[in-house]
């Protein structure tokens, strides 16, 4: 039986403009617990424009660089929507991946695949590879010839929307109790307070590439209120497309403040009253912390859980990307501005759905994955 300090993983997760930064930003949290732990952790990415593969190294990560090429694969060639994610067919990507992982010369005790891509015929394929496969979704859309599953996510039909999708074997971990929130959030959480004074420090932030700009809508949107009280924290991620402009604008006024690529998201949701963002991943950090959220969808896999959320009363979900203007932004605003106790409810409803401080935490689910590949 090997130690922890010999475990082999390798986690195959992409990022891009199109694809956003969540994926890998959470696998970065997983693969920092695994670190902690003793594992070697190694990361397979295609180089997508809007990639973080510098990131990945700074953290201190092997990368192994798949190429890109621009339009070699399109839906039509896919089985389902997000099968031009890859960058390339399937099979292709498969073989590519198979001959990183031979490259390696060591036996891979763990496969991490965090792909809306990639289905149960690429992992059928890799498995002579690896010994076990990891797989982190919240589509439950496709087959997958996993372990172990990771689902992050709250949704009505949780216990059961990935029957016939799995082996009857895979170890399951289904709802935000098993989010993986970065360390930075477990420590930001013995300071977090339900928010009960009304708004004073507002945070907007749309993820790590924001291509539909909606971190301008709501700029523009604290502008028209014109509330010389109110302030802005904006963060933008580098690969955001818009970040120059977005720059300026905060430039100009004198209570915003702007932010690209900041490590101290936790600290800024802590002194935030208010925040305006997507949906994804963010939705976890931000109801751990209770920070009360307009919400508002960037890509159509957002909308189900966003809803869901919405109807438990932890956030306000303003709509679709396409449906919401900056009117409708500072409306909402305004609305909590004027109702503190609306302000407190979500707060402390965010909290209530994300459960107690002991019970969410990404080392329940490395202390399994860890006793489940030994």
């Amino acid at each position: 039986m090997k130690g922890f300090d010999a475990l082999q993983i390798v986690i195959r997760a992409d990022a891009s403009t199109e694809i956003g930064t969540g994926h890998v930003m959470r696998c970065l949290t997983l693969a920092d617990k695994f670190r902690r732990n003793g594992a070697m952790v190694q990361f397979v990415c295609r180089e997508h424009p809007g990639h973080l593969c510098d990131l990945i190294q700074q953290m201190e990560y092997p990368v192994l660089r798949l190429p890109y090429f621009e339009q070699k694969v399109n839906e039509a060639e896919g089985a389902y929507a997000y099968s031009h994610w890859l960058g390339v067919p399937w099979e292709e990507d498969l073989a590519q991946t198979s001959s990183m992982l031979s490259i390696l010369g060591t036996a891979i005790d763990l496969l991490i695949v965090d792909h809306y891509a990639i289905d149960i015929r690429w992992e059928q394929n890799i498995r002579s590879f690896v010994n076990k496969i990891m797989i982190v979704d919240d589509l439950a859309n496709r087959h997958h010839d996993c372990d172990i599953l990771l689902d992050q996510n709250l949704y009505n039909n949780m216990e059961n929307r990935y029957d016939g999708m799995i082996p009857e074997y895979c170890m399951k971990f289904l709802g935000p109790s098993y989010a993986l929130l970065r360390d930075e959030f477990q420590v930001a959480r013995t300071f977090a307070q339900i928010r009960e004074k009304g708004v004073r420090r507002i945070l907007a932030f749309f993820g790590g590439s924001d291509p539909t700009n909606e971190t301008q809508k709501a700029l523009e949107a604290f502008i028209l209120l014109e509330e010389t009280e109110l302030k802005i924290d904006v963060v933008v991620g580098s690969s955001n497309p818009n970040k120059a402009k977005i720059a300026e604008l905060c430039s100009k006024l004198l209570n915003a403040e702007y932010y690209c690529q900041t490590n101290q998201m936790a600290e800024l949701m802590v002194h935030a009253d208010l925040a305006i963002g997507a949906g994804g991943s963010t939705t976890w950090e931000r109801c751990f912390l209770g920070l009360p959220a307009i919400t508002i969808t960037t890509a159509d896999n957002q909308i189900e859980v966003t809803e869901v959320v919405a109807s438990r009363g932890a956030i306000q979900y303003l709509g679709h990307y396409s449906e919401v203007s900056p009117p409708t932004i500072a409306i909402a605003i305004k609305k909590y501005c004027e109702n503190p106790g609306l302000l407190a409810d979500i707060s402390r409803t965010g909290m209530e759905i994300m459960g107690q401080l002991d019970a969410v935490d990404a080392v329940s689910v490395v202390s399994n994955l860890l006793n489940s590949v030994k």
